[in-house]
């Protein structure tokens, strides 16, 4: 039994990182390329991967543009933007060593997808709930919360030791199935070395309460009570962080970017691919598909799954599960999805206007259950639709 049917007590736990963790420098750097080669070239092909270390930044992959990227430029500007302007957090904007080793797209996979097929083969996945208003989990939900909370904090000098590398965790206790308080609540975020108590070896209590206080009672608050275990900085301190500590790639955080853990996933990572790729594209629509299902009150929560063949229009196979919880039979919602809703990726790209400089904001904090212009797939303009054709 997975968790998604399970109804009885068990805690979950998923994470989120803020924008300044070395894996989410890289998602925003080959988004931030997608989005200038689209500022210029709506049918631009892009899929860009960067890779991060101690003072070197490398950006490559396969871009097919008419558009003219000045790398060097946008690769700083991102990072400084980022919040890594200083030597003191061990990486430095203005003097990071930058490789361009980006190439045209094969013309193989171009023949495919120039004619309007999918630009590669796989399966994607959508989920919905109706655990939290934007009809996500709430592991997730509070762990994506809590990073912005984290970059916030940092950013305003509310908190002015934090760095940009961050971390947060939630574990949720669940009774019969519905969400019913925080058991644990984690954040490790970077600072500088004037929190040390006098061991050198960790953060005084003081900075620990103010952690707790302006990052966690904020977002948190009406979840936690007495019993709830917090973790800050739980290896004591956290002065070594960003790319100086750890590598970074484009695609590594690709539960973080989706549900937490809570749904399947396809495997495909999303940030630096244009949306002929249907790891991104279709992963959209599918989550568009399973919102709209369970904000017509079809049912209580909902996975998709779509699949495609690579230069092959129409998905080779469209799943629909509402776990025990539809209205109607899911093969009877497959039906409707497929008649009532495009889904050939020319179909998706122009249905949730795909083709344009919207993709940084999303490589941080989530992919879904996000407000703003950008985010087409969490409208929920297909509720009417669905009910009218479900006969409810």
């Amino acid at each position: 039994m997975s968790v998604l049917e399970k109804g009885r007590d068990f805690v979950f736990t998923s994470e989120s990182v803020t924008e300044g963790h070395p894996d989410k420098v890289c998602d925003q750097i080959s988004d931030g390329v997608l989005d200038e080669v689209l500022s210029q070239d709506p049918r631009g092909r892009v899929a860009c991967e960067t890779f991060i270390t101690m003072g070197l930044v490398i950006v490559g992959g396969e871009i097919t543009t008419k558009a003219f990227v000045n790398m060097h430029k946008l690769v700083r500007d991102i990072i400084m933007d980022i919040g890594y302007t200083h030597p003191k957090y061990g990486f430095d904007f203005e003097t990071c060593a930058i490789l361009n080793a980006v190439h045209s797209q094969s013309p193989d996979i171009a023949q495919g997808v120039d004619v309007g097929g999918a630009g590669d083969q796989g399966l994607m996945i959508g989920y919905a709930c109706k655990e939290t208003p934007e009809l996500m989990p709430l592991p997730i939900s509070l762990s994506h919360r809590l990073a912005v909370r984290l970059s916030e904090v940092r950013k305003k000098k509310i908190l002015k030791y934090l760095g940009p590398d961050g971390k947060t965790q939630v574990t949720v206790q669940y009774k019969n199935g519905k969400p019913h308080r925080a058991d644990t609540i984690v954040v490790s975020s970077q600072h500088t070395d004037e929190i040390l108590d006098r061991t050198g070896r960790k953060i005084t209590n003081k900075a620990r309460e103010e952690m707790i206080d302006e990052i966690i009672r904020p977002i948190a608050g009406r979840w936690i009570d007495s019993k709830t275990k917090f973790f800050i900085n739980p290896t004591g301190k956290f002065v070594v962080g960003g790319p100086q500590s750890d590598t970074g790639m484009t695609g590594r955080k690709i539960i973080v970017d989706t549900y937490g853990g809570w749904a399947a996933h396809g495997g495909g990572a999303f940030s630096g691919k244009d949306p002929t790729k249907v790891d991104r594209s279709a992963c959209y629509m599918a989550r568009h598909i399973a919102k709209n299902v369970v904000a017509a009150d079809l049912a209580e929560k909902c996975t998709v799954q779509l699949a495609y063949a690579i230069g092959v229009a129409d998905p080779v196979s469209v799943m629909i599960d509402t776990h025990g919880t539809g209205r109607i039979s899911d093969r009877h919602l497959s039906e409707i999805v497929r008649k009532h809703i495009p889904l050939t990726p020319k179909g998706i790209i122009e249905y949730l206007k795909l083709r344009r400089p919207i993709y940084r904001k999303t490589a941080s904090y989530g992919h879904f259950g996000r407000k703003g212009p950008e985010f087409t797939w969490e409208q929920t303009n297909q509720v009417r639709n669905l009910k009218n054709a479900a006969g409810i």
